[in-house]
């Protein structure tokens, strides 16, 4: 499935040209005709992802900035490029600070506006990777951070989503590698307990001997080796909640533990002598049909009841292969900056390749082989060669390896641009370099230097703020500042 990008723009003339050009970029466009109807499109629940919004600066009722502002109070991450007839240096601040990614002058060049999305959608990405990790790692990861696409997840959402506003026991199935702890993260993430705790268990790695212990602790002394106490993984949690890992792999004996504990809401630690009382959620995950266990009696037919209240099922990757091109983009932007890797993107037929393969890892399995592929190319295009588990693989005969091509940053500038995509209103300097002396033959001010420098920058980097910050060596608030310093200026010079 291709990027969604959101259209907004009052002319129905610039709206049918913008939407063609999305088109011939390989996305797919979703037009509104005003500022209200995009945020609308933005924040309905049962529309489609939007990963991008090209926005027409100037609208009646809500106009550009405005879209701009409400974006920011929703708590939107959708990137936002802006576009005006009007290039002045006014608007580009006002845009800038108000959350857009980019700023083109109508009317746009095909160049310009694909190279415009592609940024955006490239930062976008690794934003988002960036935003997972970190979320991860302070608890606080919430369904928008997984990444789907497909009608089959659709419901699981659903369903995990209603489950998030209650305490209700969820029993969570699918294939290894398919996300079932980010799921278990989500639920919590955005459940009431959010704030405490969420403590995850590996039942399948724990040793036998040692299961009651690490579920609910023990009293110093209580078994050989037992030199502290400990106060087990069912209290750490107490408040928040109990993530139990492969729950199919604990033992027998420990099952019985476990019922009295769902049962009684209390644990009694090995060697303690009274129960202490805890407050925990439980979500429990198994990569093999618990249904089956009970039949074979490996697991406890009253524990599964306990357990198996809400049950999700999450579908393996082969079943949601649309999932796999956006997976792919935010796999490579995360590995492409964690090993300073310069990448543009996949091949077309690799593309194809990949999405025809079952994964028997799945995501996790994904995420390894982009990985690998990133730390082994030679070269700045990740190609079938650099697959090598999927060049193992045939493609089905009749079958033609050739897909949409994976461009997560331009490989190089534009041949040309036309002079209406500068988003600047001020001459360039001659290919003689800055003139230092004025009209008069005196020096210039060194104020007038600076200014023009800053605007040359803006466009020699086609009004990429955070590039012309950097390559200017100076702040992005001190940029925006000698702008704001410059547009003064002019308007005062105007005025006298």
């Amino acid at each position: 499935m291709a990027a969604t990008i959101l259209i907004a723009d009052d002319d129905a003339v610039q709206r049918r040209l913008v939407e063609n050009m999305v088109q011939k970029c390989g996305y797919e466009p979703l037009v509104v005709d005003s500022g209200d109807a995009a945020i609308a499109a933005l924040t309905a629940s049962e529309t489609q992802a939007i990963d991008a919004v090209v926005l027409d600066l100037v609208m009646p009722g809500l106009d550009g900035l405005g879209v701009l502002a409400k974006i920011r109070e929703a708590g939107l991450n959708v990137p936002v490029i802006v576009q005006t007839a009007h290039g002045g240096i006014d608007n580009v601040v006002s845009a800038m600070r108000a959350g857009a990614q980019d700023f083109v002058v109508k009317p746009v060049g095909f160049e310009r506006l694909q190279v415009s999305l592609r940024n955006a959608l490239n930062a976008s990405a690794l934003k988002g990777e960036l935003q997972r990790i970190r979320h991860s790692r302070e608890g606080r990861l919430t369904f928008s951070d997984i990444i789907t696409r497909s009608e089959a997840m659709a419901g699981v959402l659903r369903t995990a989503q209603k489950a998030a506003s209650s305490t209700i026991p969820v029993l969570i199935e699918g294939e290894s590698g398919v996300g079932k702890e980010l799921f278990a993260r989500a639920i919590h993430g955005s459940s009431e307990r959010k704030a405490r705790p969420f403590v995850a268990v590996n039942c399948g790695a724990i040793p036998d001997n040692l299961v009651e212990s690490i579920l609910f602790g023990h009293e110093k002394g209580a078994f050989t080796g037992a030199t502290e106490r400990h106060q087990g993984k069912f209290v750490e949690a107490h408040g928040g909640t109990l993530f139990l890992d492969e729950v199919g792999e604990l033992p027998l004996a420990t099952q019985v533990k476990l019922l009295r504990a769902l049962q009684e809401g209390t644990v009694e630690a090995v060697g303690g002598r009274k129960p202490v009382k805890v407050d925990v959620r439980i979500i429990s995950a198994t990569n093999r049909k618990l249904l089956d266990l009970v039949k074979g009696g490996q697991f406890r037919e009253d524990l599964f009841y306990r357990l198996h209240v809400l049950p999700l099922t999450i579908p393996a990757l082969r079943q949601r292969r649309e999932d796999i091109p956006h997976l792919l983009r935010h796999f490579l932007a995360r590995f492409c900056a964690e090993e300073n890797r310069n990448i543009t993107g996949i091949t077309g037929e690799a593309m194809a390749h990949l999405a025809q393969l079952d994964w028997p890892g799945n995501i996790r399995q994904l995420e390894n082989t982009v990985y690998r592929a990133v730390v082994m190319s030679d070269g700045d295009q990740l190609g079938l060669a650099d697959f090598p588990q999927g060049s193992a693989h045939p493609a089905p005969e009749g079958k033609s390896l050739q897909g949409e091509p994976l461009v997560v940053s331009p490989s190089t500038a534009p041949a040309m641009i036309s002079g209406n995509d500068i988003p600047v209103a001020a001459p360039l300097p001659t290919a003689g370099g800055l003139p230092m002396l004025n009209a008069a033959g005196e020096v210039r001010p060194l104020e007038d230097l600076e200014n023009e420098i800053i605007r040359f920058a803006i466009s020699h980097y086609r009004g990429q703020m955070s590039e012309v910050a950097r390559r200017l060596k100076i702040g992005r608030s001190t940029l925006y500042r000698k702008l704001d310093e410059a547009a003064a200026g002019t308007r005062t010079s105007d005025a006298s």
